[in-house]
């Protein structure tokens, strides 16, 4: 099963036209501007006929959907994309799916666990970090705890703060 990339979420029908809204799920959301076609979850592409911003939502017209009701059916999809159709980032960036299941090591070379997840609580990004024993360990990812990630060994390096 080829892996899926969810990017907006389908929230709910725009008039009686068939348009949508979409919830951007994505950093980038200036990507749907370019999309040509937009593939669903359940794996149909829609031709996309027009896109626009409307407060903190998107509205896509397509060619296959062209009544409300159409459009209702749509609701709760979400809109994926492939890996290989990702944008290459600049030099120094990485995808959180890349780096997940790296080990995570002390300075010294000390297991602590595996990279489990990253998650956006704030500003500050943070790596959920599962122990093989214990609750998951939760560190900010700035530079003072994460010292480097090793894409050959697939590891990363991590100083715990004191209080963990």
């Amino acid at each position: 099963m080829e892996q899926k990339i969810v990017i907006g979420k389908i929230v709910a029908p725009h008039g009686v036209r068939g348009e949508f809204r979409i919830m951007p799920l994505t950093d980038q959301p200036e990507r749907y501007t370019k999309m040509k076609q937009v593939r669903l979850d359940d794996g149909r592409l829609l031709t996309v006929l027009s896109l626009r911003r409307h407060k903190n939502v998107y509205l896509m017209q397509t060619k296959e959907v062209t009544t409300m009701n159409e459009a209702e059916l749509l609701r709760g999809r979400s809109i994926v994309v492939l890996p290989e159709e990702l944008p290459p980032l600049p030099e120094g960036q990485f995808y959180v799916r890349d780096i997940l299941g790296f080990a995570v090591v002390s300075p010294e070379g000390e297991p602590i666990g595996t990279l489990k997840d990253v998650i956006t609580p704030g500003s500050t990004d943070v790596f959920v970090i599962a122990p093989p024993d214990g609750e998951e360990i939760l560190v900010a990812a700035v530079e003072d705890n994460i010292l480097s990630i090793d894409w050959e060994n697939r590891k990363v390096v991590v100083k715990l703060p004191e209080w963990i």
